[in-house]
């Protein structure tokens, strides 16, 4: 496929027409936010004819993606306000709405429910219906295609890593989700998606032509975003995920762990699609930081048999097991939760820890996190905009 063959709602915006037309808009974007020609959608938005750029709202990370995790972004100045969705506020308030008509969704989603950018848009969503204003998810592939994975969000355990009930690894687009909750959780917003158009569901980034813009400062590159469905579940530890090195969340690992032994114990799980090579490693910052760690690296030599969630399970579970004494779940407070534990809200429940800690097989974990999300996969069906099919083609989308 070359640069061209698939066409992101950011790429064919401009051709709209009314759409936008006559509005002031606000726009939430952060770097990767660009065309197929590296345009940035502030640029794009702000040319469109009779379009007035009058707000821009950062994510966490922020507009241009600087701050590390768990950072508090501050509002901007400028020409345009900048205005934050990471911190004590996350949701667009009336004053930060005022005199807008329209929000523009534009952000790279990399196919995991803990990565906080859709739930930045579910927000915005809530926000426009409150406060009568349309949004525009300009929508984009999701990079690590759309197989399902993982267990659902129980009600009480919703968080800023998981507002509403998906999968650990959802399978769907950003646009895909929006109308998923616009309809089925009754968010009721003025609604439009502007899909993709060429992309299969069954492609990865890789095979369409769109160039990988890491969009936060620990997702550099797409073999990242394959692990992330599981490998995040390592936040929920005392064990480095691997920030402050050249391969987050691909690495994992603390002082008290012999790679050379967690990876022998990892490779008798017959896990399919990977590797674990025995690593050493010294993060920068964060966890251990200066201090050298012993670990595995997750080599991936086949992505579609490859399942990231149950492989994160396998690594905390022969983790736990190999070191029960050094091995700890991380406290909270995390991610705007002051209670729950870290773990339990990345899992979405306590079923993934309780199963840790009473010794269950890795298998047994998996499947009943898998069973529980069943009927999701039939209500997934009434949302989704892009089917593979004989002749290669996809179903793009406009509208909600």
């Amino acid at each position: 496929m070359n640069e061209r063959s698939v066409r992101t709602g950011l790429d064919r915006l401009p051709d709209m027409g009314e759409l936008l037309s006559g509005l002031r808009v606000g726009l939430i974007a952060n770097p990767s936010s660009v065309d197929w020609g590296f345009r940035h959608a502030r640029e794009v938005v702000a040319g469109l004819p009779g379009v007035t750029l009058a707000a821009l709202f950062a994510p966490e990370h922020g507009f241009d993606a600087v701050e590390q995790d768990l950072i508090e972004i501050p509002d901007g100045g400028g020409s345009v306000p900048l205005y934050s969705l990471y911190g004590e506020i996350r949701r667009p308030t009336a004053a930060m709405l005022e005199g807008l008509d329209a929000l523009v969704f534009d952000i790279q989603d990399i196919g995991s429910r803990y990565y906080t950018y859709i739930w930045t848009m579910a927000h915005a969503m809530e926000a426009a219906a409150e406060h009568g204003k349309r949004i525009v998810v300009l929508d984009r592939p999701n990079p690590i295609a759309g197989a399902v994975e993982g267990n659902l969000i129980l009600d009480d355990h919703r968080s800023f890593v998981g507002l509403y009930p998906l999968p650990n690894r959802h399978g769907m687009t950003a646009g895909e989700i929006a109308g998923y909750l616009n309809r089925r959780h009754g968010i009721g917003a003025d609604l439009v998606i502007v899909g993709c158009r060429g992309w299969r569901r069954d492609r990865w980034l890789a095979e369409t032509g769109l160039p990988f813009i890491p969009p936060s400062p620990n997702m550099p590159t797409l073999d990242t975003a394959a692990v992330y469905p599981g490998a995040c579940l390592v936040e929920g530890t005392n064990v480095s995920e691997g920030r402050g090195t050249t391969r987050p969340f691909e690495l994992c690992g603390a002082p008290w762990i012999s790679g050379t032994r967690l990876a022998a114990a990892l490779a008798e799980e017959q896990l399919p699609g990977v590797h674990f090579r025995p690593v050493r490693f010294r993060p920068t910052f964060h966890k251990f930081s200066g201090e050298e760690c012993g670990g595995i690296m997750q080599h991936i030599t086949g992505r579609e048999a490859y399942r990231p969630w149950r492989t994160g399970i396998a690594i905390l579970n022969t983790i736990r097991r190999l070191w029960p004494d050094a091995f700890a779940w991380r406290q909270p407070p995390y991610e705007y939760e002051f209670e729950r534990l870290p773990i339990d809200i990345l899992g979405g429940s306590p079923d993934l820890r309780e199963g840790i800690e009473a010794g269950k097989p890795t298998a047994e974990i998996a499947a009943a996190g898998n069973a529980a999300r069943r009927a999701f996969d039939r209500v997934r069906e009434d949302f989704l905009l892009y089917r593979a099919s004989s002749d290669g083609s996809a179903r793009p989308a406009i509208g909600s």
